[in-house]
């Protein structure tokens, strides 16, 4: 398993042990949100079992390590790769097609019979 699909606890982040920190950073969704859904759940709900949970994940999780992700971009694709493999490996497939329908047109736009456009490329030469 890849260092950054691994699920890390987010002290940094985080209020207490940054179990709520690091599963935002694994789902890529709002912190605050994460720590409201588990209030929720725990309080609301009656789920009492969820702080046991928090208390093992705390214990047995380990701490995300010191710049795991190189930009915010970064974070949000590795994010997105946790979440949904399929649509993010459909995501750079994607731009791949992009990129080489780009370049075919300028191999197109080149390789014509375009004189005006030899003559500024030779021009430069």
């Amino acid at each position: 398993m890849s260092a950054r699909t691994k699920f890390y606890l987010d002290p940094q982040d985080g209020k207490w042990k940054g179990v709520c920190a690091g599963i935002a950073d694994y789902t890529g969704v709002e912190v605050l949100w994460v720590r409201l859904g588990v209030a929720a759940m725990t309080v609301i709900a009656q789920q009492w079992w969820i702080v046991l949970a928090y208390f093992i994940i705390a214990w047995v999780a380990e701490a995300k390590p010191n710049g795991l992700y190189d930009t915010p971009e970064d974070a949000k694709f590795w994010q997105g790769m946790r979440s949904n493999p399929k649509r993010s490996t459909a995501e750079v497939r994607s731009k791949f097609r992009d990129i080489d329908r780009r370049l075919a047109d300028i191999e197109l736009h080149y390789t014509s019979r375009n004189t005006r456009l030899a003559e500024e490329i030779d021009s430069l030469r």
